[in-house]
C-alpha cells in the first residue's frame, strides 16, 4: 500500500514537472523569461518549452495597438492663462524585452514626457492660437514622444488633444465673441443682400426707361416717317394736278391764321405774305370780271359801264378780306408775343 501511494507521489512529481516546462502564449502576447534572474529570451505565440525551476516568466505584454488616455493636466499659455489639456496616446510595443528592462513603468514616463512637452509647447503660443493650432501640437508630441520612447521599445503611432478648457471666464468671453462676430456677419449679409436688391431694382428701372425711351423713339420715328409721306403724296398730288399759284396762293393765306391756333408761343408771318395777297387778290378780280362777262352775254346786252364798277368792287372787297387776314394774322402774332412776354 506504502508502495502504491509513493508511486502515485512520483508519477504526480513527473506530470507537475513535465506541466513546467510546457508554456503555451496566446497570438499578441509575448512572455520574457528569466533564468537565474538573468532575461533569456522572449517567447513566442504557440507552444513553448522551458526549463523546471531555473527559467521563470518575468512579464507578459501586450503587443497590440493600445490607446491610452491621459488625466486632463494644467498648462499655461504664453498670455498667462491656465487650460486644462487631455490628450490621447496610440502606441504599440514593439520589443517586449525593452519595454520590460529600459524603463520602469513605461505609461507613466509616456505620460510625464506628454506633459512636459505639451507645457512647452503651449507656454510659447497664446490662446487663440492654442486652440487652433492643435494639428501642429499633434504633430509635435509625436515626434517628440516617438523619439523618447524608440528606445523603449515603443512605438508612438499617434497623439491626439481631445479637449483644451480654458478658464469660466474666458469661455464666456469666447462665447460673447463668437456671438458679436455671428452678428457681425449677419449684419454684413443682410447688407450685402440689400445691397444686391437695390442694384437689382435700378437695373430693372434703368432697363425699363430705355425700353420706354426705345419705344417712344421708334414711335415718333414711325410718325415721322408717315407725315413724310403725307407730304410726300401732297407733293406729287399737287405737282402731279398741275395746281394753280391762285389756289396755291389761297391756301397759303388760310394757313396763315391756324398758326397760333394750337398754342404756339412764338410766329413769324413770312415775307412773301405781300405776293400771295397779290395773287388772291387778281384772282377775285379775274373772277368778277369772268362772273360779269357771262352775265353779260347770258342777257344778250353790251358790256356797260356798271359791271367795270363791279369788278372794282370785287377787287375792293378782295382787297379788304385779304386785308383782314393780314390784320387777324397781326393780332395772333401780337398775342403770342405777350404770351412769350
Amino acid at each position: 500500500m506504502e508502495l502504491l501511494l509513493t508511486l502515485l507521489v512520483l508519477i504526480a512529481l513527473v506530470v507537475g514537472a513535465v506541466a513546467s516546462t510546457v508554456r503555451i502564449v496566446p497570438q499578441a502576447r509575448r512572455y520574457n523569461i528569466e533564468r537565474f534572474g538573468r532575461y533569456r529570451v522572449t517567447l513566442q505565440p504557440g507552444l513553448n518549452f522551458v526549463i523546471p525551476l531555473v527559467d521563470r516568466v518575468n512579464t507578459k505584454l501586450d503587443v497590440r495597438e493600445t490607446v491610452y488616455s491621459s488625466n486632463p493636466r494644467p498648462v499655461i499659455t504664453e498670455d498667462n492663462l491656465v487650460v486644462n489639456i487631455d490628450t490621447v496616446l496610440y502606441y504599440q510595443i514593439t520589443d517586449p524585452r525593452a519595454a520590460a528592462y529600459e524603463v520602469a513603468n513605461y505609461l507613466q514616463a509616456i505620460d510625464q514626457l506628454t506633459v512636459t512637452t505639451l507645457r512647452n509647447l503651449i507656454g510659447s503660443m497664446d490662446l487663440e492660437k492654442t486652440l487652433t493650432s492643435r494639428e501642429t501640437i499633434n504633430a509635435r508630441l509625436r515626434e517628440v514622444l516617438d523619439d523618447a520612447t524608440g528606445k523603449w521599445g515603443i512605438r508612438v503611432n499617434r497623439v491626439e488633444i481631445k479637449a483644451i478648457d480654458p478658464p469660466a471666464s474666458i469661455k464666456e468671453a469666447m462665447e460673447k465673441q463668437m456671438r458679436a462676430e455671428r452678428d457681425k456677419r449677419a449684419a454684413i449679409l443682410h447688407a450685402e443682400g440689400k445691397r444686391a436688391s437695390l442694384i437689382l431694382e435700378a437695373e430693372g428701372t434703368r432697363q425699363k426707361s430705355i425700353l420706354e425711351a426705345e419705344g417712344n423713339q421708334q414711335a415718333r420715328v414711325l410718325e415721322a416717317e408717315g407725315e413724310a409721306n403725307a407730304l410726300e403724296r401732297v407733293f406729287q398730288a399737287v405737282h402731279a394736278n398741275d395746281a394753280d399759284a391762285k389756289v396755291l396762293a389761297y391756301k397759303y393765306l388760310e394757313m396763315l391764321p391756324s398758326l397760333a391756333a394750337h398754342g404756339n408761343s412764338f410766329w413769324v408771318i413770312p415775307g412773301e405774305l405781300t405776293e400771295a395777297m397779290r395773287t388772291v387778290t387778281g384772282a377775285f378780280a379775274d373772277s368778277a370780271s369772268k362772273t360779269a362777262d357771262r352775265r353779260d352775254d347770258e342777257e344778250g346786252t353790251p358790256p356797260l359801264p356798271g359791271p367795270r364798277n363791279a369788278i372794282e368792287q370785287a377787287q375792293r372787297e378782295a382787297h379788304a378780306e385779304a386785308l383782314k387776314a393780314v390784320e387777324a394774322a397781326k393780332e395772333e402774332s401780337a398775342r403770342a408775343e405777350r404770351i412769350v412776354g
